[in-house]
């Protein structure tokens, strides 16, 4: 990391900001409202902020998700999901499909990949995590632009 000195975008154009917090927190509800349980919407923030690599995100959200009551050993295993049996069907459609939504370049979200989804998850499950992951991914490229500060 170079210490070029960064404008804090969220300052630069706080209107902006508030309206991306005012988004975050209708997407929020919107999530609790489909059914997601609260500690998947972590886990989908996190797995969000680990494919971009946004250690502000992920300091955040793992403190949040252990705050309430997530298992660190889920959180442990995050990025290796997939081969763990401590995630249920939702979670791992939600995972699926988050992943691919924040892989976008990477070919889209693909039929199968949104169909797996589906299968599990209802339409509003659906929305919703799509959603969160667009949300989260904003607040990734605001932290990582900007430069957020994360010290030990």
């Amino acid at each position: 990391m170079t210490n070029t000195r960064r404008v804090y975008i969220d300052k630069q154009h706080p209107s902006a900001y508030k309206a991306l917090i005012a988004l975050s927190s209708e997407v929020q509800e919107a999530a609790a409202e489909a059914g997601l349980d609260p500690l998947l919407i972590e886990l989908v923030k996190i797995r969000t902020s680990q494919i971009n690599g946004c250690a502000f995100c992920l300091r955040m959200h793992t403190r949040d998700a252990l705050k309430n009551g997530e298992n660190p050993d889920r959180i442990a295993v995050l990025p290796g999901w997939e081969e763990t049996g401590y995630f249920s069907h939702t979670d791992r459609a939600a995972l699926r499909l988050a992943e691919a939504v924040t892989r976008v370049s990477d070919g889209h979200v693909s039929d199968e990949e949104y169909g797996a989804a589906a299968a599990v998850l209802s339409p509003e499950q659906v929305s919703a995590v799509i959603w969160l992951t667009t949300v989260m991914n904003a607040f990734n490229r605001v932290a990582i632009s900007s430069r957020y500060p994360v010290n030990g």
